[in-house]
């Protein structure tokens, strides 16, 4: 079983191009489920059988795990059984029987442009550590940027004169979505005022660096962005994916057809940019409640 995990981990590497973090999360959903298969006297793939997976998936729910981490699991091994399946490691394909737990829809956590705005000012620009903050808060919203496609940017994926910005997405996908002229200004005085301090004579692409003149981490920008929210006085839960989520909102608000916001976002499917679509009709049923005499 163990040998047969790691050939379908390598496969969704090398073949499905997916990223080292998905396959991480991966494998430690499929090493619980061998645990349990060995807890229940199997050990080799032939030995699998529908009981034993449906038996894995009321199993999870009675551990009380979450519906998503129930159905991240449940995909997980949906997935190493096709792949059984299509390399003839078993002779049926027991991955039709998993039926997936089902997830309640959570709209994403958005902020409001005043609070995006309050967000934005907190860094004292001028200073060089501030100037750098402001020039990655303003660029995290004004290109929906995941925190990791923004430690991968280089200085040369980004066009601040055309206004774009070239970046490596989820399975090693390059999408280019635009940057706005706001962003832009505070990108340019950072490249030209703070990065040569903090590149010092190394050669380091990295395009936001660290004040020892490295690439900076999940968890710095993570930090960052909670400083500087609690100087704006936002409560509300606030992750570097928050700012994503306000930029699909605040460009589907503004009149931006959904199609052009999955794009920027490098959603593979419209489905997945169709949540926003929701998080919009909650504004306009804010909006009725607030301003209808009979609502």
């Amino acid at each position: 079983m163990d040998r047969m995990a790691q050939r379908f981990l390598d496969y969704l590497l090398v073949e499905r191009g997916l990223s080292r973090n998905t396959i991480a999360s991966y494998g430690l959903d499929i090493a619980q489920f061998i645990a349990y298969a060995a807890g229940r006297d199997v050990g080799s793939p032939q030995a699998l059988t529908e009981e034993l997976i449906l038996g894995y998936t009321a199993w999870l729910l009675e551990k009380n795990y979450a519906a998503t981490s129930a159905a991240r699991k449940s995909s997980a091994v949906k997935g190493l059984c096709r792949f059984l399946y299509t390399e003839k490691a078993i002779e049926k394909d027991i991955a039709a029987v998993i039926e997936h737990p089902q997830t309640p829809k959570r709209l994403p956590d958005t902020l409001t442009r005043d609070e995006v705005i309050s967000l934005l000012s907190r860094p004292d620009v001028s200073t060089d550590g501030g100037l750098r903050d402001r020039a990655i808060l303003e660029t995290l919203y004004a290109t929906g940027l995941r925190v990791s496609e923004l430690i991968g940017l280089t200085v040369g994926s980004v066009d601040l004169e055309i206004g774009f910005v070239r970046c490596i997405g989820k399975g090693s996908k390059e999408r280019i979505t635009p940057i706005g002229e706001i962003a832009s200004d505070y990108v340019r005085q950072y490249v030209s005022r703070c990065r040569p301090a903090l590149v010092g004579s190394a050669r380091v692409d990295g395009l936001f660096l660290s004040r020892r003149g490295k690439p900076l981490s999940r968890v710095s920008i993570w930090k960052l962005i909670r400083k500087y929210a609690l100087q704006a006085g936002i409560t509300k839960p606030l992750t570097p994916h928050t700012l994503r989520h306000s930029f699909a909102t605040h460009l589907l608000e503004g009149g931006a057809d959904i199609k052009s916001i999955q794009e920027m976002l490098g959603h593979v499917s419209i489905a997945t940019t169709e949540i926003y679509t929701h998080v919009s009709r909650e504004q306009l049923k804010r909006v009725y409640r607030e301003s209808h005499p009979r609502a």
